[in-house]
């Protein structure tokens, strides 16, 4: 399948002979990456399943009136992202937030789908001891690789914010594997 730029999604979206098509072609280049940011936030699969799902209606419908001020994956991760705490937030309206937590660790011991060695689950659960700010900071900059730069644009904060948060992930990761918990 040939790989079209962002440009020539948006010009083929935004005529309305080939905009299914187009759309298509969008979810088929940014599904994968999406899924496992929005993974790494709700843990569980069939709860990404349902939030990639959100995200890309909320796409499909606001995609017209995406101004092209940032890149099209910045505006896409920043939609997954807030779906995915949207979702946690109503997941956590329903109980306490010590119980979310230890649902989503019992979830990635029980997930079949998780193939981790002991040492990535360990890594898994060390992460999910974070405060949800630190641990999507974490999730981005460790496993997608996303500059501070494009990290504050999508989550609307300062790039020093960023950098204090992922500092402070890191050093909680750190004691909770030297724990051995």
């Amino acid at each position: 399948m040939e790989e079209y730029a962002d440009k020539e999604l948006l010009d083929q979206f935004r005529n309305e002979a080939t905009r299914n098509y187009a759309f298509n072609l969008l979810v088929r280049k940014y599904q994968k990456k999406l899924y496992w940011h929005i993974r790494r936030i709700v843990i569980d699969h069939d709860d990404a399943n349902d939030v990639i799902q959100n995200t890309f209606i909320k796409v499909w419908k606001a995609l017209d009136n995406f101004k092209e001020d940032s890149q099209l994956y910045t505006w896409l991760y920043r939609i997954a992202t807030n779906e995915s705490l949207t979702f946690l937030k109503q997941k956590k309206a329903f109980v306490s937030f010590d119980d979310v937590s230890h649902g989503l660790s019992n979830s990635l011991q029980d997930d079949v789908f998780f193939k981790g060695d002991e040492i990535q689950k360990r890594l898994q659960l060390a992460i999910l001891t974070l405060p949800e700010k630190q641990r999507i900071v974490f999730n981005m900059k460790y496993f997608d690789e996303i500059k501070y730069e494009e990290m504050a644009v999508i989550l609307e904060t300062s790039v020093g914010a960023l950098k204090a948060s992922y500092h402070h992930a890191v050093k909680k990761i750190e004691e909770y594997i030297k724990k051995g918990v």
